[in-house]
């Protein structure tokens, strides 16, 4: 019995030691190192809120003058509805449908399973004369038998009488610029004067030619017209709820402000159509970012092309439901910007061909505060410098800074999706969550270091494998199947559970010695890292 109590002894002598030493250890770095770097980063993400406030306040502004008295696209814009088949007969006598503009449709995919069939019945399905479209599915997948599907496919519409071309390559060369590059060469192009792009998960309705073609016929300036997204899953988990809220922002403010102050925005890579003529004076696709949609654009836009967003043409598209999936997804929209501004910031600034505003709004607004100070001044200021603060009180956050401005950030965003105003708090831990990763892949990118800065990873769709896909009891283990340890090894977020757990500390040490009641937000903030990191969000794919 007395050894067991000397061994306890000696074991709490330990801990009080380990912990005598980590504080006095602490205490020699507070004021020498702790404290000066704490402000440093402090006064750059005070600089960082101010700049992101003001361009909210900005596009809220613009938003709202445009919601209330902006004039609409059909009016700033010439447009006319091309006279149909019969009424060419009637007042032309032309039977012909020669007045149509020859359209081609791309369809880029990559071992689509679950949803090649969607976007090729809707392209398949727009109204136009069948001898004025051509459907270009640009097939790069790797597994066979998902080609045969997608080929097979393309025969059935084709005996059809629809006019649709399967094409394949050798390689995946440039990812998905590489295949849309591709495909531009071929002869049958050379008839075409415009382009719509959509990627596999993507329908348009019937009339998206009907209503977006006439802006190109009578003005000729327009180089791009950009259509809505529209989820058709938004309402199946609560990640997906989150995306929506942040990609109806996108649409409805960032691309309406864009599109109606300097008729320049980022293409979204999909449901949008271009003037091929726009796409060859830019100098076509290229690949040497993972954002080759937005590096067109902003290429097209220094030839003095302008763009055209309608909110009023909704393209239906699906939100990535895994957590997997969309952190590839994130990764990519955020390195790749970065990237971009890296190697297009003296091109820009010494173009002739636009108004010097033109490009301050596209370096500072739409590249510098959106694509990198957004995602950077999120995370180390609400999910480093604010936790640390508990330990060193010393360095005092403005209450500005920590209260007032993310809430009319988040007022804002609100405008987005009105039906989710009762989720923003959740929204708020959620994209704090997110800007983690974002951060990360915006360092990737401007510095252009690691492997990933210009790495492609095809965001997984599921169509609607959750609803078809039941686990059987009685099913036999397949072949190959991973093992449970596996499973749950990939489901592990190492950044993200590093994070909640610091968080988590901070929060504790609060609780007990804080006197600003902070550790409210910690906890909460800290159990949503657990909660992402142990990939406890999203949808789960059942089991085979």
């Amino acid at each position: 019995m007395a050894s067991v109590n000397l061994l306890q002894e000696t074991f709490r002598a330990t801990r009080d030691d380990i912990l005598i030493q980590s504080k006095m250890v602490f205490e020699a770095l507070k004021w020498p190192l702790i404290i000066p770097v704490l402000k440093i980063m402090l006064f750059f993400c005070l600089i960082m809120s101010v700049m992101l406030f003001v361009e909210r306040v900005y596009m809220g502004i613009v938003i709202s003058y445009i919601t209330l008295f902006g004039r609409k696209p059909e009016v700033r814009y010439k447009f006319e509805p091309i006279i149909t088949k019969d009424d060419a007969d009637e007042e032309l006598g032309d039977s012909s449908s020669n007045h149509y503009p020859m359209v081609l449709v791309q369809i880029p995919m990559y071992n689509e399973k679950e949803v090649y069939q969607l976007s090729i019945r809707a392209a398949c399905g727009l109204s136009w004369p069948s001898d004025r479209i051509i459907i270009q599915v640009l097939d790069d997948s790797t597994d066979q038998a998902i080609m045969d599907l997608v080929q097979l496919e393309c025969q059935r519409w084709e005996s059809q009488g629809i006019n649709i071309k399967y094409v394949t390559r050798d390689d995946r060369v440039g990812y998905k610029a590489g295949a849309l590059k591709q495909g531009m060469k071929h002869s049958y192009v050379k008839k075409c004067d415009f382009v719509a792009i959509m990627d596999a998960d993507f329908q348009p309705q019937p009339d998206y030619l009907q209503k977006t073609i006439p802006y190109f016929v009578h003005n000729p300036q327009i180089g791009l017209v950009q259509g809505r997204w529209r989820f058709v899953n938004a309402d199946e988990c609560l990640m997906t709820r989150m995306q929506e809220m942040s990609l109806d922002y996108h649409f409805k403010v960032e691309q309406e402000v864009g599109s109606s102050t300097y008729a320049f925005f980022g293409f979204n890579g999909t449901a949008g159509i271009w003037r091929i003529a726009a796409i060859d004076e830019a100098g076509g696709w290229k690949d040497r970012t993972t954002v080759e949609d937005m590096d067109l654009a902003v290429r097209a836009s220094l030839m003095g092309w302008k763009f055209l967003y309608l909110g009023n043409v909704q393209v239906k598209s699906e939100l990535p439901s895994t957590f997997k999936a969309f952190r590839f997804q994130q990764h990519r929209w955020s390195c790749g910007p970065a990237n971009l501004l890296r190697k297009m910031t003296m091109e820009i600034v010494r173009n002739k061909n636009v108004t010097l505003w033109k490009k301050v709004y596209t370096l500072y607004s739409f590249f510098l505060v959106r694509k990198v100070v957004a995602h950077i001044v999120t995370f180390i200021l609400y999910c480093l410098v604010i936790p640390a603060t508990v330990f060193v009180p010393e360095v005092e956050i403005p209450k500005w800074a920590a209260i007032y401005i993310p809430c009319v950030i988040t007022i804002l965003n609100a405008f987005g999706t009105p039906r989710s105003v009762h989720l923003l708090a959740f929204w708020i831990l959620f994209e704090n969550v997110m800007s983690m990763n974002r951060t990360k892949a915006t360092f990737i990118g401007l510095l252009e270091t690691g492997g990933r800065v210009n790495e492609w990873v095809v965001t997984e769709k599921l169509g609607d494998i959750t609803k078809t896909k039941t686990p059987s009891s009685n099913a036999k283990p397949a072949v190959g199947k991973k093992s449970r340890f596996t499973r749950i090894r990939e489901r592990l977020f190492v950044l993200e559970l590093a994070v909640g757990t610091y968080l988590f500390i901070c929060a504790c040490y609060d609780m007990v010695y804080g006197k600003n009641r902070l550790f409210i937000y910690l906890y909460a903030q800290a159990v949503t890292f657990f909660i992402m990191g142990f990939g406890y969000v999203g949808t789960i794919i059942p089991s085979s």
